[in-house]
């Protein structure tokens, strides 16, 4: 029986802002190196489904807007890719609902109703892959004689963030249980008395099952759901040879907006859970991210470099300047190029309504950060004043922007390592280092990486307006769309 990993990347995680960003959520964070190996939360996620036995595919359910970074990922993860890999690219996001069922067509579609799903969110941290795998393979056991298999995690303490399962009467299959009730993020009173009872477990948001089983269930707990993912879904079943598909926007504005434990889960009668042996986090806060640091005999914990004085309980994220603090004690403290957050510990859920309050404002820090990942390589903004903007700009070898050309901006481009082939309006030439061009405003133009080495340029933009959307595409070699 076919195994097949359904890869659930998205998400703004809004709580680990100004880290993550809408246009660098959660999944793509590197880990803090002494808890995680520096990894990202996607490569881990991609590197434990690749391990598994059996594994005859891979499926992606992801924001178009990061199909680069995820391929990026999963190419430098440094393991033979599976047969088959696919990327299900939403325009914005629905919800586990919709992903699921489409990720449960594709795959119903490729491996046939049999195929085994294992549903992964990307933004979880499990280090223990054999105990992780062992836990799998229990699921699929289970899944086989039709259950919808979920994920239980023996509480570590009184956690009011997390989902909690009531287990039921013992399953033949090792460690598991029927799944007696789905209970939302309880309060504190409630998630102690869970805490101390081993009839409960938190809600992982991993599940495994067949796609023929869970197919059945959309059709009788949530049949409007599937019936517009369906709807979604039939164009795309004519570019079933294609590796990545690509979700009409028109089309899934129709779908519901809807959890899969909502939607399916916590209707069906059919539910098993397997109780996991693995330690699990789905580092959804500061403080989660501070747990994977070992702490100072002051109870200090951070990365970077930092100086602290009279200071405890404190936590510091310095990314590019030396942070210093002084009879200071239990906050957090997350310093990056364009934002700093300063939070007490007993206040990092509210994080996220600094996120709302800068959308509000219109102010693109909830959305970006200075530096800005693209297909071709990266941008980072160096300053920015009225009528300029300067840019360091790194393109990756052999890669290249699209033509393009701006309405209202001149550009001027400074090689300070590699070469560049440069197209500006009728003319192609080189430009090496310590060597520069100009760019008129309208004129069509491209930058191009034909070297062996990451190309490095410096960027100086002047003009009446010097925003990201002032572009005008004519071509483009990775599919982006063109507007003339």
């Amino acid at each position: 029986m076919a195994l097949v990993p359904i890869i659930l990347s998205g998400g703004a995680g809004a709580r680990l802002w100004p880290l993550s960003r809408e246009a660098a959520p959660k999944p793509f964070l590197p880990l803090p190196a002494d808890g995680a190996d520096g990894d990202t939360l996607l490569a881990r996620t991609f590197l434990r489904a690749v391990a598994l036995p059996d594994v005859a595919g891979i499926v992606t359910v992801t924001n178009r807007d990061y199909y680069f970074q995820t391929r990026d990922a999963y190419a430098g993860a440094g393991v033979a890719l599976p047969p088959q890999i696919a990327y299900l690219l939403e325009p914005f996001a629905r919800n586990t609902g919709p992903a699921v069922a489409l990720g449960a067509l594709y795959a119903d579609a490729i491996f046939g109703p049999d195929a085994m799903l294992l549903i992964l969110p990307a933004d979880h941290l499990i280090c223990d892959r054999a105990a992780f795998a062992a836990a799998a393979m229990r699921a699929a056991t289970l899944a086989r004689e039709g259950w919808l298999t979920t994920f239980g995690i023996a509480p570590t303490g009184p956690e009011t963030g997390y989902g909690y399962l009531e287990l039921g009467e013992a399953l033949a299959v090792a460690d598991s249980f029927r799944a007696r009730r789905f209970i939302e993020k309880p309060p504190l009173a409630d998630a102690t008395r869970y805490a101390a009872d081993p009839r409960y477990a938190w809600n992982s948001g991993m599940f495994c099952f067949t796609a023929a089983a869970v197919l059945s269930a959309f059709e009788r707990h949530a049949a409007d759901l599937l019936d517009a993912v369906r709807a979604v879904w039939e164009p795309l079943r004519g570019h079933l040879q294609e590796t990545m598909l690509e979700i009409d926007p028109a089309l899934f504005a129709s779908v519901p907006n809807e959890s899969f434990d909502v939607a399916v889960m916590e209707k069906a009668a059919e539910v098993a859970v397997v109780r996991a042996a693995f330690d699990w986090s789905d580092v959804g806060s500061w403080q989660a991210i501070s747990d994977l640091v070992t702490r100072d005999a002051e109870g200090n914990r951070g990365q970077g470099e930092r100086v602290a004085i009279a200071t405890r309980d404190t936590y510091v994220y310095a990314q590019d300047r030396v942070v210093a603090t002084v009879g200071v004690d239990g906050l957090f403290i997350v310093d990056t190029p364009d934002a700093v957050l300063v939070a007490h510990r007993d206040q990092l859920q509210r994080v996220k309504e600094v996120v709302g309050e800068l959308k509000a404002r219109g102010n693109e820090a909830y959305r970006v950060h200075r530096t800005v990942m693209r297909p071709w390589g990266a941008f980072t903004v160096l300053q920015e004043g009225p009528g300029f903007k300067i840019k360091r700009i790194e393109v990756k070898p052999g890669a290249a922007l699209s033509l393009q050309a701006h309405k209202h901006r001149s550009e001027h481009w400074v090689v300070v390592q590699g070469e560049a082939r440069v197209t500006n309006g009728d003319r192609v030439y080189p430009i090496r280092v310590n060597e520069s061009t100009f760019i008129p405003v309208g004129n069509r133009h491209r930058l191009e990486n034909p070297g062996a080495e990451p190309l490095l340029l410096i960027e100086v933009q002047c003009g009446e307006y010097v925003g990201e959307d002032d572009i005008v595409r004519f071509d483009d070699r990775y599919g982006r769309q063109t507007t003339a």
